[in-house]
C-alpha cells in the first residue's frame, strides 16, 4: 500500500513542468523564511482604548509587557485620529535605533510601514490596525511563540491541484467587508469570480484584488479542520491578459493565526467555503 502511494506521489511530481515544480519549491522556501521572520516572533496583541494607555512591565499597566521591559516605558495616548507615544522619564525606548525622548505620533501598519518602538533587546512594539480598531503588536524574538514553534508541514506536490481558472468579471468592482477572527472587519475590493474544474466538478471562488491583476483567495475546503487548518487557507494567483489564472493549490498556505494567537486573520467569504477536498499546499500546524 505504501509503495503504491509513494509511486503515485513520484508520478504526480514527475508530471509537473520543471519550471512549475521549481516555482512551488521556491514559493514554499520563501514562505517559510518570511513567516519565521514576520509572524513566528509575534508575542503580544494589546487593545488600546481612547485616552491614556499606560505601558510597561509593572502590574496593572494597560499594556502589560513581559520581562525584561522596564516597569514603565511611558504611555500611549489615543485620540480620534492618532496614537501618540509619550516616553517615561529615563525609559530606554528607541525608534530606528535612536532614543525617543519626547512625545511622538506613531504611524500604524495600515498602510504602513509602522513606526516600531524598541522597548528591550529583541523586543519591539507598533500600532496595528485590526479593521478600524487600534491595537499594539509586540514582537519578541526570544519569546515563547518563537521558542516553541514546531515548523511547517506540506502535502506532497501534485499537478492535479494546479488548475487553470477562468475569471468572470463583475459589472463593476465591489467593496466588501470581511470579518476577522478578532471580530473586526477588513475592507477589500473584489472584481469578479473564477471558475475551474476539479475532480469533474465545476467550482467557483471569489478572490479579492490586492492590486491590478493580483488575485487573493481566502478559502476553506473539505480538508479544513482535518488535514488542514480549520479556519481558512490563503492562495494568490496572477490574472493573465487572456482572462485566465493558474490556481496552484500546492502553494496554498496557512494564515499566521494557525499557530500564533497574537494575529488577526480574515475569515473566508461564503463563496469560498468549499466542500470539495483539496489536499494540497500547507497542512495543519502540528502544535494547533
Amino acid at each position: 500500500m505504501m509503495a503504491r502511494t509513494l509511486a503515485a506521489i513520484i508520478v504526480a511530481v514527475a508530471a509537473l513542468d520543471p519550471m512549475a515544480l521549481k516555482e512551488i519549491q521556491d514559493f514554499r522556501a520563501k514562505h517559510e523564511a518570511d513567516y519565521r521572520r514576520d509572524w513566528v516572533t509575534l508575542a503580544g496583541l494589546f487593545p488600546l482604548h481612547d485616552g491614556v494607555n499606560t505601558a510597561g512591565g509593572a502590574a496593572g499597566s494597560d499594556v502589560a509587557l513581559p520581562k525584561p521591559v522596564a516597569a514603565s516605558i511611558g504611555r500611549f495616548v489615543v485620540t480620534k485620529d492618532a496614537v501618540r507615544f509619550e516616553p517615561a522619564h529615563g525609559a530606554t525606548v528607541t525608534l530606528k535605533d535612536k532614543p525617543v525622548t519626547a512625545p511622538i505620533e506613531l504611524k500604524s501598519d495600515d498602510p504602513g510601514p509602522a513606526d516600531q518602538l524598541g522597548v528591550a533587546p529583541g523586543m519591539s512594539l507598533w500600532v496595528h490596525m485590526s479593521g478600524d480598531r487600534r491595537t499594539l503588536r509586540l514582537r519578541d524574538v526570544n519569546g515563547d511563540p518563537a521558542k516553541t514553534f514546531k515548523g511547517f508541514h506540506w502535502f506532497p506536490i501534485d499537478e492535479k491541484y494546479r488548475v487553470t481558472a477562468k475569471f468572470i468579471r463583475d459589472a463593476k468592482p465591489q467593496q466588501v467587508r470581511i470579518p476577522n477572527q478578532a471580530g473586526d472587519e477588513e475592507t477589500y475590493t473584489t472584481d469578479g469570480i473564477v471558475s475551474f474544474t476539479l475532480d469533474g466538478r465545476t467550482i467557483t471562488m471569489r478572490p479579492m484584488t490586492t492590486r491590478p491583476g493580483r488575485l487573493y483567495f481566502i478559502f476553506r475546503d473539505g480538508t479544513s479542520g482535518k488535514e488542514t487548518y480549520e479556519t481558512a487557507r490563503f492562495l494568490y494567483a496572477n490574472l493573465k491578459d487572456d482572462g485566465t489564472a493558474i490556481l496552484d493549490f500546492n502553494q496554498a498556505y496557512n494564515p499566521p493565526c494557525a499557530f500564533n494567537p497574537y494575529t488577526t486573520c480574515p475569515l473566508p467569504p461564503k463563496e469560498n467555503r468549499l466542500t470539495v477536498r483539496i489536499p494540497a499546499g500547507e497542512m495543519a500546524y502540528a502544535g494547533h
